[in-house]
């Protein structure tokens, strides 16, 4: 209990919410807490064993580099090579996810039909998952729900573009025979599985092709045609293509997630070998476009390379062999390097040109090429024109010869190659690995699931308890009501459970005490309220009279209990006490001890009995009791005649103490009334339950009747979770229970 003298000190610090107090109220709320993560974790299990499995397929493809290694060793580089194009992983994962290779997919697969079993809703997938045989339809054989093993395939279902993504329902009617009713149909019409239906609807013709159907009579299956271009687009993004290894592998991995583990599965497969196929298609396209060019340039270069030949034998003929020199072989030589290289980089440009524009990246580095090859070959024949003249005449003959000959050998070799190519229909891409059909989801997992659904619930639980506290919350801390209401706060009372038992045996009629301050007195509330009756005889010295009222702003507060504890405390120390339950409407205070509420407080205002007649004596030495007596009509009024006046001055004289028990000020305006005769009065409150603007209006509205509030009784304060010493929240003390019991002397 915290004591505190009627004048406030100045300067009060704020308390800081610190880890304490959030600990605090979740302690304190720790069964509302354990009741959303009890929530929580339901929906939680409930998720695990209820939600549609998902499962993960994928496939694993290897791009190859396609360029021929010996290209660089030779004079002419291996042309074939040119016209293969070299697979860029990321250019091919946009080709894998294109709708040129999706789109075979999903022809293949008719992923655009969309037929299933109508299950029975919440449950019927679930149970139909952990089930083999066909189900009976419906609800006692109505409504045509299944909850089994039904299926059915569909291979054709056209619908005009406006009826796309209708549903429609077939109904199976036994002997291989459906009925089938939607959008556009006027009334249903019959079909029979394994033949081609056509139906009329209105707004166009209806194609539909049932391969198989797998249930009962009366089993429901719902079909929708959907979008093709929609299907295609659908896949696509749920396509994840990446990338095998951190540096750049060349190996491409693809996957997908579905409900249906063996469609996946299929979808992948097919995208995979789709994706091979048309870069086996279009390697071939390539060579065969390649293989024309050259068909038209060997027999060219063929009698290019005749003449020339032609025409250095007969210069052999004429002049004889001739030593060209050590100068005139290197300069042969480097020409007929360059001459080389330069014929083909152009017979690859020529190559290119029928399939890019004069401004392409690989054409302009060509002709960047090509530019630098006449440079080189420009300053040979600059070399060479210093020779005599008839070893000029030898090594330009020659060089003609060796380029004509090399450059035919090396197109025909390519021509040869690409005729391989061609006819092998061998890509640069291959698949690494099949889908097999995935048999454990990888969604839920229970281990993630039901951890994550207890910590959320613990997150929630605690958030909700905190801003329920904050917002709204009573007040916690008596440093809140000094400083928010301006109101000294005189005890701070534990929670204790013991006084209602009591209540309750005196409602029976059980011969016990009923005060917890007899009955109990190592309480920590009655410790508290031992301290209070400590605090409450300083502050009467301040009083103009020693009539204490206690009252609170709302029922259910704890007046009557602190009332009569307070005043049980105060006569066991020799105070002579007279205890006053002036709530006229709903006051108790006779069931505390033992007495009869009529012939009272009432009977006594309204003039039908004397004060003699309704002082009682208890069973507590130096206290008597004054019950409401019968309920009247007109609380009010009774409290504002002058005989209340002449009992609480009667009182005053006779008695040490006057404490009245009076009715909660908000609601009536008795209270008010009664304050107006008191010294002291004191405003109860109830830890986290009484608001903040409840106190401050409680003490306004003493205050306009004419009376004073001297401090508040913070009641119901929970016990810390500490086990000796006093418990802190926010910094303050409050009482905790002590295990100092006194010991048996055994000396």
């Amino acid at each position: 209990m915290n004591t505190r003298n009627q004048s406030m000190p100045s300067g009060v610090e704020k308390p800081e919410m610190d880890l304490g107090y959030y600990l605090d109220i979740a302690i304190s709320s720790r069964w509302f807490i354990a009741a959303i993560v009890a929530v929580f974790f339901s929906i939680g299990t409930l998720y695990v064993f209820m939600a549609t499995p998902v499962y993960r397929a994928d496939i694993m493809l290897q791009v190859e580099d396609s360029s021929d290694g010996t290209a660089g060793g030779n004079l002419v580089s291996n042309v074939s090579s040119l016209f293969q194009v070299k697979s860029v992983t990321a250019g091919e994962i946009e080709i894998l996810r294109s709708r040129l290779v999706v789109s075979h997919a999903v022809d293949k697969l008719r992923l655009y039909i969309d037929a299933s079993p109508r299950y029975f809703p919440l449950l019927g997938r679930w149970i139909a998952h952990h089930k083999q045989h066909l189900s009976n339809p419906g609800i006692f054989g109505m409504g045509g729900f299944v909850w089994g093993g039904e299926s059915i395939d569909v291979d054709r279902f056209d619908v005009p573009e406006t009826l796309e993504g209708e549903r429609y329902f077939i109904t199976a009617l036994g002997n291989g025979r459906y009925r089938i009713n939607g959008a556009g149909f006027d009334t249903p019409f019959e079909g029979q599985v394994g033949k081609a239906e056509t139906f009329r609807s209105t707004h166009g013709t209806i194609f539909l092709t049932v391969t198989s159907l797998n249930g009962n009579p009366g089993a429901r299956f719902t079909i929708v045609r959907m979008s093709r271009l929609g299907m295609i687009e659908s896949i696509q993004k749920k396509l994840d293509i990446q990338e095998k290894g951190k540096q750049r592998s060349d190996v491409i991995g693809a996957a997908m997630r579905g409900a249906d583990p063996v469609l996946i599965s299929n979808i992948m497969n097919a995208i995979g070998a789709e994706y091979v196929q048309q870069n086996v298609d279009r390697k071939s396209e390539e060579a065969a476009k390649s293989l024309q060019f050259l068909d038209v340039q060997l027999p060219k270069l063929k009698a290019a390379l005749e003449n020339s030949e032609q025409s250095y034998n007969k210069y052999r003929q004429i002049h004889g062999t001739i030593d060209i020199g050590a100068e005139g072989k290197l300069a042969l030589q480097q020409s007929i390097d360059a001459q080389a290289q330069m014929l083909a980089l152009k017979q690859r440009r020529a190559d290119l040109s029928t399939r890019f524009g004069p401004e392409h990246p690989s054409i302009i580095a060509m002709d960047r090429q090509i530019g630098e090859l006449e440079k080189v070959s420009g300053s040979v024949d600059s070399r060479i024109e210093g020779l005599p003249v008839t070893q000029q005449d030898v090594v330009r003959l020659e060089r003609d010869v060796e380029v004509s000959r090399e450059l035919y050998l090396a197109l025909l070799q390519s021509s040869q190659q690409l005729s391989l190519l061609k006819a092998g229909k061998v890509g640069t891409v291959r698949l690494v690995d099949t889908a097999p059909v995935p048999e454990v989801p990888v969604w839920p997992i229970k281990l993630l699931v039901l951890p994550v659904s207890i910590l959320v619930g613990l997150v929630v639980g605690l958030v909700v308890a905190i801003l329920k506290s904050t917002f709204f919350g009573g007040i916690a801390d008596p440093m809140e009501v000094e400083q928010q209401a301006g109101l000294s706060v005189y005890a701070t009372i534990p929670q204790t459970d013991l006084q209602q038992e009591l209540v309750k045996r005196a409602d029976a009629q059980l011969p016990d005490v009923s005060v917890l301050a007899l009955a109990y007195p190592d309480e920590p509330a009655v410790e508290s309220l031992r301290s209070l009756r400590t605090a409450l005889q300083f502050a009467l010295l301040e009083a103009s009279n020693n009539v204490v009222l206690l009252t609170g702003p709302a029922p259910g507060v704890g007046k009557s209990f602190i009332s009569a504890n307070i005043a049980v405390l105060l006569a066991l120390i020799g105070k002579r006490v007279v205890l006053i339950d002036a709530d006229l409407r709903k006051g108790h205070l006779n069931r505390y001890f033992g007495e009869q509420r009529h012939g009272g407080l009432s009977e006594l205002l309204s003039g039908s009995l004397q004060v003699a007649s309704v002082l009682r004596k208890t069973s507590v030495s130096n206290l008597d009791i004054i019950s409401t007596g019968a309920i009247p009509a007109t609380p009010a009024e009774l409290l504002l005649g002058a005989r209340l006046g002449d009992l609480i001055a009667e009182c005053s004289r006779t008695y040490d103490l006057v404490i009245i028990d009076a009715p909660p000020i908000l609601p009536v305006t008795d209270a008010a009334i009664l304050a107006s005769h008191a010294g002291t009065t004191f405003l109860v409150a109830r830890a986290e339950a009484t608001k903040m603007g409840e106190l401050v209006e409680s003490a306004r509205r003493i205050k306009l009747g004419g009376g004073i509030v001297t401090g508040v009784l913070l009641n119901g304060i929970r016990e810390a979770s500490g086990r000796y010493g006093y418990g802190a929240k926010h910094g303050h003390y409050r009482y905790v229970k002590y295990d100092y019991a006194p010991q048996r002397d055994l000396s």
